[in-house]
């Protein structure tokens, strides 16, 4: 059964500014949110072959190294301390969204590449699955369903940033409250690692 602190967790992680959002976000402010809708499709497709290779690769690797798991459930913390301290450190820096057109394949290259995608699948996605089936439909479907919607809400707020509608909506803003979140949910995987041990 999928638990509140995954669906949660999820969401958190999603919402945080990246590679694969800051890309789309700066197609909302390039080519608005019509066109920026086809790079959505790559992201998905990104984050579906990241994880499970990812989640795959860790449990074949379990059997031999049982500490594995919760180590990198730990590390897993410890990067999203990082970010949340990194996006807090440089919510004062405007980035430059100079890029021209984005393309399906940089944005599913992104995506690919993301360390997201290892966090998701040694820290987020419970180790059940990586070992069941039915446990592995459940759990990247729900993920697949929370994704689209975020991926269109930066792509939403990269047309709101580019019309300045919003005062308080700003870059400055969103790292910081991302930043402050992160750190909350930072806070139970830590916890979930240190007692796995």
């Amino acid at each position: 059964m999928t638990s509140w602190l995954f669906i949660s967790l999820v969401v958190t992680i999603l919402l945080t500014p990246g590679p694969t959002n800051t890309l789309l976000a700066s197609s909302g402010i390039e080519s608005g949110i019509r066109n920026s809708l086809k790079l959505i499709p790559a992201e998905v497709a990104g984050y579906l072959i990241a994880i499970s290779t990812w989640g795959i690769l860790i449990d074949s690797i379990a059997h031999k190294l049982p500490i594995l798991p919760p180590l990198m459930k730990l590390l897993s913390a410890t990067y999203i301390i990082f970010l949340a301290l990194k996006l807090w450190q440089t919510s004062h820096i405007e980035d430059k969204e100079n890029q021209i057109s984005i393309s399906v394949k940089a944005l599913f290259c992104a995506t690919l590449l993301n360390p997201k995608a290892l966090l998701f699948a040694s820290g987020v996605f419970p180790a059940s699955s990586w070992k069941s089936l039915h446990e592995y439909i459940i759990h990247i479907s729900i993920f697949l369903i929370l994704i689209i919607p975020i991926a269109m809400l930066w792509v939403f707020i990269g047309s709101i940033l580019v019309s300045n509608r919003i005062s308080w909506l700003n870059q400055r803003n969103l790292k910081r409250t991302a930043s402050i979140i992160l750190i909350s949910f930072s806070i139970p995987l830590s916890y979930s690692a240190l007692t796995s041990f």
